[in-house]
This record gives C-alpha cells, structure tokens and sequence, in this order.
C-alpha cells in the first residue's frame, strides 16, 4: 500500500509539473507575439525600394508559414509543445519581427502589388515566335496559310 501512495503521489507531481509547464510555455507564446519587433532590425528596410521590399515579403511570408506548420506539426509529438517553443519559436518571433518592419517600410513608401505578367516599364518588348526553317507555315482558322 506505501508503494502504490508514493506512485500516485509521483504521477500527481508529474502532472502538476506539467501543467505548470503548459501554462507557462502558453504566456510565452502570447508576450512573443507582442514583443517580436524587438528581434528584428527597425532600419533594415529604410532603403529598400517597392520591388524589393515586395520580393522580401513574400519570402518572409512563405517562412512564417514554413515555421508555423514545424510547429504544429512538433505539437502532435509527445512533449511536442516543448520542442515546438524551443526549436521554432525564437525564429518565429524574428520572422514576424522582419515582416512588421518590412510592412511599415511598405506603407511608408506606399508601395503596392505588381501584376502577374504585366509589362515591366523600360524592359523590351518579346520578339515574336519565329518558326524554324524547313516547318510549315502556322494555319489560319479557316484553313489557309497565314502570310
């Protein structure tokens, strides 16, 4: 009967442990996000012109994506939400650092989003496709040959 009272004793500690663990690693995770400026340069972007503060965005993006799928995917593990804060947290928080700063450098500039396949102004145009010797001529809809 001792044994079994100091088994449930050492199972209830544990326990309490880790809730305390849980609490604690969750107030991280909200005063990160609240604080993720601080990781990051405030002057990194102050020169950065429209098309390259737009290049960098979309990279910072796709790696705040990356990082949040490691972490969800770390909290599925046994211990998961403890790997999650300690192996991808602090690269989270800075990620989310640069893209604040890279966001207020893109309204400071009033920037906006270029269009898919829109012309660039001052590049050349595209030459046309020209068939190589020796093939047929391309055929209009009506059957003849386009001169």
């Amino acid at each position: 009967m001792l044994v079994s009272n100091s088994h449930r004793l050492r199972a209830c500690c544990a326990l309490l442990v880790l809730l305390a663990s849980a609490a604690a690693l969750s107030g991280c995770a909200s005063v990160g996000d609240t604080i993720s400026p601080a990781f990051a340069d405030p002057g990194k972007y102050e020169l950065w012109d429209c098309k390259q503060l737009e290049g960098e965005r979309k990279t910072l993006a796709a790696r705040t994506a990356d990082l949040q799928k490691l972490m969800d995917k770390a909290q599925t593990g046994v211990g998961g939400a403890v790997v999650s804060e300690m192996a991808y947290r602090n690269d989270y928080v800075a990620v989310q650092g640069q893209k604040h700063f890279a966001e207020e450098a893109w309204r400071k500039n009033r920037c906006r989003e270029s269009v898919p396949g829109a012309a660039v102004a001052g590049a050349p145009p595209t030459p046309p496709v020209v068939a190589p010797a020796g093939t047929s001529r391309p055929q209009s809809k009506s059957g003849g040959a386009v001169y």
